[in-house]
């Protein structure tokens, strides 16, 4: 008879996967400390996530093991942390053990004092000594008898480490005057970094980093700006043709474990997909390559076939690596015997030369087994097969979509967390309402705000503004979750001029600075200062790096420079540059992971461009005007279309209604403006591409 542990009731999938484990688990909180203080007993702390391939291998090798369990069970107090539900704890303990160990990630395996201070740890443990490693099985007995006999000088490693963990979080004498050439820090950092062979940034494992190609891309238009255009083109086409992209399904794993973009780590995430759909739009737009606009769409088509709630609106967790423990990513890649018994021996042979596909491929675990990646152009495909390109493409689009029914049909799809959080849903959010304006797709904004709707409806409080997740038991919200919602609301107002939405924004942002707001030291902590006590290593933290998500100081400065650019109230500006000031003494050392940084210090120093395009509902032209703003990529940039209904309305910002007092909305005219100050109106959208264009180079300066 098999029996469940205490998180079988649990909401997040990752621990209610342990419940049928033999380790006597408990979920985060003080019930756990109270245990570990009444026995006296350490804690171990397992982090992981529903997603994560290794955070299976050690719970079947180690934690479903009946010997180790109980081992576990008699020495320690367990705890088991979904990072994705606390991503707070997630990122103390993470600081933690990478100082004790040199590495983080996950499983993260943490060895804490019943006081949950951590003194010793690692990622990923085998069960028995291999390779020279002690096996997780003489860790478990060694700590718990170095927590026995040398108590006191744990406890004074422990409080020493949680001293560091706070000073290096806290970023102590980061702060200075803020000058927007740390930008080029950034740049710099991004250009040292940069795979000339293969596109990307650092080698193996390669990461994408969505906020430095958005950066590149937006500095293109500036001296030296070639360069930059093909470093995003090379990385973009990296991306776009390596095994790390699912050829056949659409959508991005989480990276790549090689340089070449080849062979990935096969889980894929929402926040990873969201910001590449963005990526692709900005590089269609800067580049006009219509196969970047392909890749786009082939995330849109994935996220709707697997990681949305398309009735009620909702963005998905992830999606699982793997079926089973025992294979490495078989959903999604193929030995040539399976190519050619699901296609004809024309397209086998088209989709063997484009995919790379042989009779040895590159898993290690199943040598038979080819991960897809374009490894021949159409054109060298219609000269070895002696056809027509057309007919080349043709025949390659038939076998991908032979090879997509018989993905769906014949294999076990891996699971999908379907756990709606908040920021994630946020970051698709703002995604969607992007490939709506670039790609004129209207379903995109209407399922955007579909999930925006339901956020609000499910997930905003009125006092202390938006939670964690959609749905399910309480859990209140960090930082993220209220800088990235913003975002997105006033992406929604951008799209709707709803002033529901602007004014929801608003409240989001004052809350933030009310409750997550540093005033002394500027910039933002991770959770509100009314938040119940977290225990353990409760330190105070300030998000600053991409890692992998925006960092939320910076996405908390772009959101408050927008709403200044749209309410002329300065103390949003003065809360933008005082976060701004913050953290600028560190940004070059950071380098490339404050990409985002970088792209909020350019757009603060630069004002938020705003285009008012108007014109009565259906007139054809301020539609061609509409179409022209949003095909040139400028960050920041806002889009509004105002017809005489919504002008009566005053669903008109109150800074632009200011700056444009006399505006006629019955005429097809472009007004751009920054601050303050606009161009001439432009009736012609050639000539607002090409303004817009002006002022992405600097070349053009308004006048009132």
């Amino acid at each position: 008879m098999t029996t469940e542990n205490r998180l079988k009731d649990s909401a997040s999938p990752y621990l209610r996967s342990a419940a049928h484990q033999p380790v006597d688990w408990n979920e985060w909180g003080d019930e756990a400390f109270q245990k570990a203080r009444a026995e006296g007993k350490p804690i171990l702390l397992d982090i992981g996530a529903v997603w994560c391939h290794w955070c299976h291998v050690i719970d079947r090798e180690s934690y479903e093991n009946p010997e180790i369990a109980a081992l576990i069970n008699q020495l320690y107090i367990p705890v088991k942390v979904d990072r994705d539900e606390r991503p707070d704890v997630d990122a103390r303990y993470q600081s933690a053990i990478s100082a004790i160990s040199g590495q983080g990630g996950w499983p993260l395996t943490a060895f804490l004092t019943p006081e949950g201070k951590p003194f010793f740890g690692g990622t990923y443990f085998p069960p028995e000594d291999a390779m020279g490693r002690p096996g997780f099985k003489r860790i478990l007995g060694a700590v718990a008898e170095a927590f026995k006999s040398r108590r006191a000088e744990i406890d004074n490693s422990a409080h020493a480490l949680e001293e560091a963990v706070a000073k290096a979080e806290l970023f102590h004498n980061a702060r200075g005057v803020f000058d927007a050439r740390v930008i080029d820090s950034v740049i710099d950092s991004a250009l040292a970094r940069f795979d000339e062979i293969h596109g990307g940034f650092g080698h193996a494992p390669k990461f994408p980093h969505s906020s430095a190609i958005d950066l590149l891309l937006e500095r293109t238009k500036w001296p030296g700006g070639t360069r930059l255009q093909a470093i995003a083109e090379k990385t973009l086409n990296g991306m776009a043709a390596g095994g790390f992209h699912d050829q056949i399904g659409g959508g991005f794993h989480r990276y790549s474990v090689d340089e070449r973009w080849c062979v990935p780590h096969f889980e894929k995430m929402s926040y990873d997909n969201s910001e590449l759909l963005k990526n692709y739009l900005h590089g269609y737009q800067v580049l006009g390559l219509p196969h970047y606009r392909r890749v786009a769409e082939g995330i849109i088509a994935w996220v709707g076939e697997v990681l949305s709630d398309r009735e009620r609106g909702g963005f998905y967790a992830s999606q699982d690596a793997d079926q089973t423990l025992d294979d490495d990513g078989d959903y999604f890649t193929w030995t040539q015997a399976e190519v050619r018994a699901v296609l004809a021996p024309d397209e086998a042979r088209a989709a063997e030369l484009y995919y790379d596909v042989g009779p040895h491929g590159e898993m290690h675990h199943n040598p038979e087994k080819n991960v897809l990646w374009i490894a021949e152009t159409i054109g060298g495909i219609s000269r070895q097969l002696k056809l027509s390109e057309d007919e080349a493409a043709l025949l390659l689009a038939r076998a991908r979509g032979k090879l997509l029914a018989a993905r769906r049909e014949r294999r076990p799809t891996p699971a999908v967390d379907e756990t709606l959080y908040v920021a994630w849903n946020a970051m698709f959010v703002s995604a969607y309402f992007e490939a709506a304006r670039v790609l004129d797709r209207a379903d995109c904004r209407e399922f955007a705000l579909k999930t925006l709707n339901r956020m609000l409806a499910e997930a905003w409080d009125e006092s202390k503004g938006f939670l964690h997740r959609v749905g399910g038991p309480r859990l209140d919200g960090s930082l993220d979750d209220q800088v990235f919602a913003a975002a997105a609301l006033l992406d929604a107002y951008e799209a709707t001029l709803d002033r529901r939405y602007f004014d929801i924004a608003e409240r989001t942002m004052r809350l933030a600075v009310e409750r997550f707001g540093d005033p002394d030291g500027g910039g933002f902590f991770d959770r509100a200062k009314d938040a119940a006590p977290m225990g353990g290593l409760d330190v105070h933290r300030k998000p600053l790096q991409d890692s992998p998500t925006p960092g939320a100081n910076s996405v908390a400065v772009i959101v408050l420079d927008r709403l200044y650019a749209l309410t002329g109230e300065a103390p949003y500006r003065a809360w933008a540059e005082k976060t701004l000031e913050a953290f600028i003494g560190l940004i070059p050392q950071y380098g490339l992971f404050a990409s985002t940084y970088a792209l909020a210090a350019l757009l603060h120093a630069r004002h938020p461009l705003q285009v008012v395009v108007t014109g009565t509902g259906g007139d054809a032209k301020a539609a061609e005007l509409e179409k022209a703003a949003h095909l040139v990529y400028r960050f920041g940039k806002s889009v509004l279309r105002v017809t005489p209904e919504l002008l009566a309305a005053s669903s008109l910002p109150a800074a632009l209604r200011e700056t444009l007092p006399h505006l006629d909305a019955t005429k097809a005219q472009a007004f751009v403006c920054v601050e303050t100050t606009c161009y001439p109106p432009v009736s012609e959208p050639e000539k607002l591409a090409s303004l817009l264009n002006e002022i992405a180079t600097g070349a053009r300066v308004a006048s009132q």
